[in-house]
């Protein structure tokens, strides 16, 4: 397949896009920056969150594209991150029906599930509530709307993706080699981990599947709380991990952000699982002790 790529510049493109490749697919780069060498992509076209991009030649789009969550969320900042997702899925929709574009992956975050405690949410569970459930929400609708014109969606819903390089791990190691990682709040909160290889991988999965559609849960299948989290990446990196930052602290210090680091997200690939796909990565030790040998 001719597949498009928007994000291409980004983390899990960086990843994506070699595998593709392997698997004797063709890529194209999608970026603001339209004169700009991709990697592994035969050319780059420009992508402009109120303009329709050119999608002539192509049999699929894999849509990654999103500023960052990273970084206080002013009202500037909430604005932007529901532009760069929401308004310029519109746009790719709107491009569908002059274009031969069969295939639609587009990126989503268990986010949509919000603060849930101890429930397992597998994909048919109910939708959460807060900035990022509704930013989710809507993103999904965004893409759905190109079933109106033919095209088989898919909605991989992204945990906490975990790599060798790149990435909040990128972040959080130089933390915990000093010996200053520690749990979050009370550490019971679930985190819906997943390494970059599955992500990468269920999506081929997702593009190479005729009948597929729908949300998935791009997350391992065995969940951790956050405190098994850190007791388990302080050992990959023999650290101690014996600080806690209090909750308000981090309510103090992020605003709104802190609901990433807070919520309790125990999702689970149900879905995924039940469609044949393998995880390479279930065990979040063993895949910390390689990542970070």
């Amino acid at each position: 397949m001719r597949i498009g790529i928007t994000g291409a510049t980004g983390f899990v493109a960086s990843y994506l896009i070699p595998r593709l490749r392997q698997r004797r697919h063709s890529c194209v780069a999608f970026s603001r920056d339209s004169t700009r060498t991709v990697e592994g992509c035969a050319e780059t076209r420009a992508l402009r969150e109120n303009a329709a991009p050119d999608l002539s030649g192509l049999d699929a789009v894999v849509n990654l594209a999103g500023e960052s969550i990273q970084g206080l969320w002013t009202a500037a900042k909430k604005k932007s991150i529901r532009a760069s997702r929401i308004d310029l899925t519109h746009s790719l929709v709107a491009a569908l029906p002059h274009c031969g574009v069969r295939i639609l992956v587009s990126a989503s975050a268990t986010g949509i599930y919000g603060n849930r405690g101890d429930d397992l949410l597998p994909e048919t569970a109910a939708r959460g509530s807060g900035f990022l459930a509704d930013v989710c929400q809507e993103w999904e609708d965004a893409a759905l709307t190109a079933e109106k014109h033919g095209v088989r969606v898919t909605l991989p819903r992204i945990g906490f993706v975990l790599a060798p390089h790149g990435g909040a791990m990128d972040k959080l190691r130089p933390l915990f080699r000093v010996g200053l990682g520690g749990r979050l709040g009370t550490g019971k909160q679930w985190m819906p981990w997943v390494h970059v290889e599955d992500v990468c991988g269920l999506i081929i999965h997702l593009l190479e599947r005729d009948k597929l559609t729908g949300a998935f849960n791009a997350v391992a299948p065995q969940p951790v709380t956050n405190a098994e989290f850190t007791r388990i990446l302080a050992a990959a990196l023999h650290r101690p991990a014996l600080l806690r930052t209090p909750a308000f602290a981090l309510r103090l210090a992020l605003g709104d952000l802190a609901s990433l680091a807070l919520d309790s997200t125990r999702a689970v690939p149900e879905k995924a699982l039940s469609t044949g796909y393998t995880f390479r990565q279930d065990d979040l030790a063993r895949t910390l002790e390689v990542d970070l040998a």
